[in-house]
């Protein structure tokens, strides 16, 4: 099974466009909690809810060789029918990048993949290859300052004229020859959103920013999901994994979880995804 095909099955299993970000801060996590344990119980509590799971490895690489081993057990243990979606933004040229993308997908086993696009098409072939994991390409992120590039306009020819990140996004539809590139398109930029859906209308967009970067959950739903109310991935991570910080701290994700989760259902066109 391919990665669409598990994420689409894990929609359709979960009646979910909801991916859990998997990102523990000691700072933030209950007491005397260890990475693999906080992150063990999280996903015990939330498995039904979900698309997809999310962790962002430099929140790992931060503890070293602990943080590290949290994280393949981590990988491991998340139940084989859900994927597993590495936050990494990887990208080199030549062996490096072939290096990065044996560590991904054969070291750690992932499912999928976030990548940066900008040393261009032989920077992404080594991790595309892969014709079975996922590869979401940075197209236009969820944070203030992607305006310095991202919007930027380039000429096309003939006095034409389209911003970076919708260019991205046509080059990745020009690479997507094995159907396994997706796109991470931010929440907080809905007009670019919908701009982005209509260039790729099947493919699948990983979408970060809603929650505590204050994306529009309505705008989010109905210009993300493709023809059939799928294809959407809507990332949500402290406002779910730090809804409490004491020993309910799981069962405060599990209702954070439900109710995002119904709140996305609730925009689709049809009652399930």
């Amino acid at each position: 099974m391919n990665f669409v095909e598990k994420l689409t099955n894990a929609t359709r299993k979960n009646k979910s466009l909801l991916c859990v970000g998997l990102d523990p801060d000691p700072e933030r996590m209950p007491d005397k909690v260890d990475v693999f344990e906080f992150n063990k119980a999280i996903i015990d509590a939330t498995a039904d809810l979900v698309c997809a799971y999310k962790p962002n490895i430099a929140f790992y690489e931060a503890l070293g060789n602990e943080g590290l081993d949290a994280l393949k057990q981590t990988v491991k243990y998340i139940p084989g029918h859900i994927p597993v979606i590495v936050d990494a933004k990887r990208n080199d040229i030549g062996n490096t990048a072939k290096a990065y993308a044996r560590a991904i997908f054969d070291y750690f086993n992932f499912d999928a993949t976030t990548v940066n696009p900008y040393l261009g098409f032989d920077s992404l072939e080594p991790f595309i290859q892969y014709q079975d994991k996922g590869i979401f390409i940075l197209c236009r992120t969820s944070n203030a300052g992607a305006v310095d590039f991202q919007s930027l306009h380039c000429e096309t020819g003939e006095h034409s004229h389209r911003p970076l990140f919708e260019l991205v996004a046509l080059k990745a539809n020009q690479w997507n020859t094995h159907g396994n590139i997706g796109l991470v398109v931010g929440a907080t930029y809905p007009e670019e959103l919908r701009l982005v859906r209509q260039s790729c209308p099947d493919m699948p967009l990983l979408i970060p920013g809603i929650g505590a970067q204050g994306g529009d959950l309505a705008a989010t739903v109905s210009y993300g999901v493709n023809a059939r109310g799928e294809g959407a991935i809507i990332n949500s991570s402290r406002g779910i994994i730090y809804a409490s910080r004491g020993e309910d701290f799981a069962q405060a994700a599990r209702q954070a979880a439900l109710s995002l989760r119904k709140q996305i259902n609730d925009c689709l066109p049809t009652s399930t995804p």
